[in-house]
């Protein structure tokens, strides 16, 4: 077979992480099938295994572009299946294909305070999530999704056939498993010094967007501090104008933003940390909460 996955995310985090590592694996596994990754021009100098080939398509994801362009270059390449990692399935595009749903958090948290698009601009692309959402669930042959939490949604709010799903557990990189076996005391010292954290501390690694519950958690940390006191929270994740917004106001200088850290960085933030805590609104599956596992600490957790 000839299948096409569409890997425009490669170099972002979490959908980009996903294609990554489904690429590499594939790579392990599957020598008989034709593979073509579809990749913004920036990307084009990745290794792929022997039967992965590349090409452009250089154009963002939800845009008009993608709309236009997506479904001319794939009847061009003539698949037989293509997999769309995220529901940004272009509405004119007709071939047969599989679709990965990671989550219906952008169904659910849809509101202004999820955006910094003026207000026409938001209800604009708003409707175009819902039918691109749509057509992606009605159209696909299979499904995927990182657990049963996302099918059970799917089955109940889409009325979709359980049977058209295949739920495919997300896990934990081996690398970051390797790296936090090597970790040090003088490591963390070092890491202590650059972004000036201190034992012990709790510990959030992710974006900063309204379902992650931050602002709550943030509340609840300045609450707790007036009675136990001596404890840093350290929140990471790339820098982005929700982490600013969420900075405002603050009453503390216990908590520690230190942005975006490399793997053998958040390897020491885990392995050195008291608990880690994902206070979460919902997730689709929650990979953090795994890392923290694997890395042999306490989890603080919603129910979600």
């Amino acid at each position: 077979m000839k299948i096409v996955i569409d890997a425009r995310f490669w170099g972002e985090s979490g959908i980009g992480r996903y294609i990554r590592n489904l690429v590499g694996e594939l790579g392990k596994i599957d020598k008989n099938n034709e593979y073509v990754l579809l990749l913004l021009k920036k990307d084009l100098n990745i290794k792929l295994p022997l039967n992965f080939k590349k090409i452009e398509a250089d154009f963002r994801w939800y845009s008009f572009k993608e709309q236009l362009l997506l479904p001319k270059i794939l009847k061009k390449n003539k698949p037989d299946l293509v997999h769309f990692p995220h529901f940004n399935v272009p509405i004119f595009y007709n071939g047969k294909y599989v679709v990965t749903i990671h989550d219906l958090i952008h169904q659910h948290f849809q509101s202004r305070d999820t955006t910094i698009r003026n207000p026409l601009i938001f209800k604009i692309k708003k409707f175009g999530y819902e039918k691109s959402f749509a057509r992606a669930v009605r159209k696909s042959v299979k499904i995927f999704t990182p657990s049963e939490f996302v099918k059970k949604q799917l089955i109940d709010q889409w009325k979709v056939d359980g049977k058209k799903i295949i739920v495919t557990y997300e896990a934990v990189e081996t690398s970051l498993v390797n790296a936090s076996k090597l970790v040090g005391s003088r490591d963390f010292y070092k890491l202590g010094r650059k972004f000036n954290i201190k034992k012990p501390y709790l510990f959030y690694v992710g974006n900063a967007q309204p379902h992650k519950n931050l602002t709550r958690l943030i509340e609840v940390f300045q609450e707790i501090e007036q009675v136990v006191s001596g404890y840093q929270l350290v929140l990471a994740g790339p820098s982005h104008v929700f982490w600013e917004r969420i900075k405002q106001g603050m009453k503390t200088d216990s908590i520690i933003f230190p942005g975006f850290v490399t793997e053998k960085e958040l390897a020491i933030l885990y392995k050195n940390a008291t608990a880690f805590i994902m206070p979460s609104l919902e997730e689709g599956f929650g990979i953090p909460v795994l890392e923290a596992m694997a890395c042999g600490i306490p989890v603080i957790s919603s129910n979600a």
